[in-house]
């Protein structure tokens, strides 16, 4: 009998391995590089697409719109990734959230590309946010599933996973900066729609032998009846939107912060949910307290961390001396250095982190030297006030650009970390939808921020940056000041 069992288990195919991990990550690092490759190849022109003349091939949009447009976006992203989660716990379940949400983000770059004006920018935009929320969620929900809870490989593999956001956060404006220089917006718009649909094609190709049954499990299906009363609501609700946008009862210029109020009110709502909760204990209040300051420094960090797509480009298209050993960078392919630092510096702070141990800095103090340092970054633009075109090197950018990153490695994954630690037992999911709304938040305020840029006048310029760099190293200084205090409140959490 034993030999039969052994003959058996030879006869068995071996599963096929990624880096020894399951087949299935290879597929979903794939989709999720292609994604990452086409939305970041997308946004690094965005702006420029606003604001140029329509002689350029632009929308010919005034600079404080065309930034709130592009703040407004990307915190809509993350606001439509609480959507996604909802569409894949009570309708479709995670992998076909996956699925549709690829398709979507693919449709929206196609509009981008084929249709003019702003028709294919309102449905483009729509679209790739909705897409992208659904893919930024779900993919990391089926990649969860394809391990067991207690599989040695299972941080190995969302590692795997997290190098290809940066990969393709690296080539997608790389690539969409050099066509669109050579043939325009909607060249750079089109490439980024071939690169979704060569992931979603190779999702497709390999979805039954390698996803196989992950994430199809529908987790709290809502009730077929009640699916037209969520249609109905959703679209009333846009059709308020755009009425009020239409009609120009809201400016355009006021979305971004519109967006960020919306994000600081769903904050400020789950929060009380959760602490006001009977299902919350004491201690996990007293670490929804403690917490909150940490909200707030994220907030503030990414108002100036994802100014990479606003104000920094706007720097990179009129003031920055773009060449690089021979070659000519276009404005968005000098959104790359992020990543390839990102590349570079992460597997080191995750080996520092882990030789550290609880020799550590705390979370607070890791929060607060980030925004010290990003608020700090801000002061190499001084020396450049007022200067004219090409009249700041680029070693200048590259060298924010590496504060920048330093600051992500310090607040963005130990933020992600920390909603999962701090959160009630009983709202796991919710109190990461807080943190994604701090993200939004702070994304939306970066085009706010845009509105009053003025490079037009040195102490205009010298001014904005001294004033917000001095107030993101305020609430820097703040909470490490407060770190006792959190501490304390978090009680065992770091």
């Amino acid at each position: 009998m034993t030999n039969q069992n052994a003959l058996a288990q030879e006869e068995q195919p071996k599963e096929r391995k990624f880096f020894g991990q399951p087949w299935g990550l290879a597929n979903l690092f794939g989709v999720e590089l292609w994604e990452r490759f086409s939305f970041y190849g997308m946004q690094s022109i965005l702006a420029f697409y606003l604001y140029y003349s329509v002689s350029e091939g632009g929308l010919g949009m005034n600079k404080a719109q065309a930034l709130s447009i592009v703040g407004a976006y990307g915190g809509l992203v993350y606001m439509c990734s609480l959507v996604a989660s909802w569409v894949s716990d009570r309708i479709l379940g995670p992998e076909r959230t996956l699925m549709w949400s690829a398709v979507i983000v693919m449709l929206g770059h196609i509009l981008l590309a084929l249709v003019p004006g702003y028709a294919g920018l309102a449905l483009g935009l729509v679209c790739i946010a909705l897409g992208s929320g659904g893919v930024k969620t779900s993919a990391q929900v089926v990649l969860g599933q394809l391990y067991s809870r207690d599989d040695p490989r299972r941080d190995a593999g969302f590692s795997i996973f997290y190098m290809g956001v940066n990969i393709g956060g690296l080539f997608g404006p790389l690539i969409t900066g050099w066509v669109f220089g050579m043939g325009g917006f909607h060249w750079g718009f089109g490439i980024a729609a071939i690169g979704m649909a060569l992931g979603l094609a190779q999702y497709l190709a390999m979805r039954k032998t390698t996803i196989k049954e992950a994430g199809h499990k529908v987790p709290n299906p809502l009730p077929r009846s009640e699916y037209w009363k969520w249609a109905l609501g959703a679209v009333v609700v846009v059709g308020i939107v755009v009425a009020l946008i239409a009609t120009g009862t809201i400016h355009v210029e006021w979305l971004s912060t519109i967006t960020a109020i919306i994000a600081v009110l769903a904050i400020v709502v789950l929060l009380l949910q959760m602490y006001n909760s009977n299902l919350t204990s004491a201690v996990e209040k007293s670490r929804i307290v403690g917490y909150i300051p940490l909200l707030i420094g994220g907030i503030a960090f990414f108002a100036i961390f994802q100014s990479q797509f606003t104000i920094l480009a706007v720097y990179s298209d009129q003031r920055l001396d773009r060449s690089l050993f021979g070659f000519e960078l276009t404005p968005g392919q000098v959104q790359s250095f992020n990543p390839i630092f990102i590349i570079l510096f992460s597997g080191i702070f995750a080996a520092m982190w882990t030789k550290l141990g609880n020799r550590q800095w705390s979370s607070a103090v890791k929060f607060g030297v980030a925004n010290m340092i990003i608020g700090l970054s801000l002061f190499f633009f001084l020396p450049y006030a007022g200067g004219g075109e090409n009249s700041t090197p680029l070693y200048v950018i590259v060298w924010i650009l590496f504060l920048f990153t330093i600051g992500e490695l310090l607040l963005s994954p130990v933020g992600n970390s920390l909603a999962t630690k701090v959160a009630p037992k009983a709202f796991e999911s919710r109190m990461f939808a807080v943190w994604l709304m701090a993200v939004s938040a702070g994304t939306a305020l970066s085009g706010t921020l845009g509105g009053y840029y003025d490079p037009t006048s040195a102490d205009a310029e010298r001014q904005f940056f001294v004033i917000i760099g001095v107030a993101a190293i305020v609430v820097g200084i703040v909470l490490v000041l407060l770190r006792k205090w959190i501490a304390k409140m978090l009680v065992d959490v770091r």
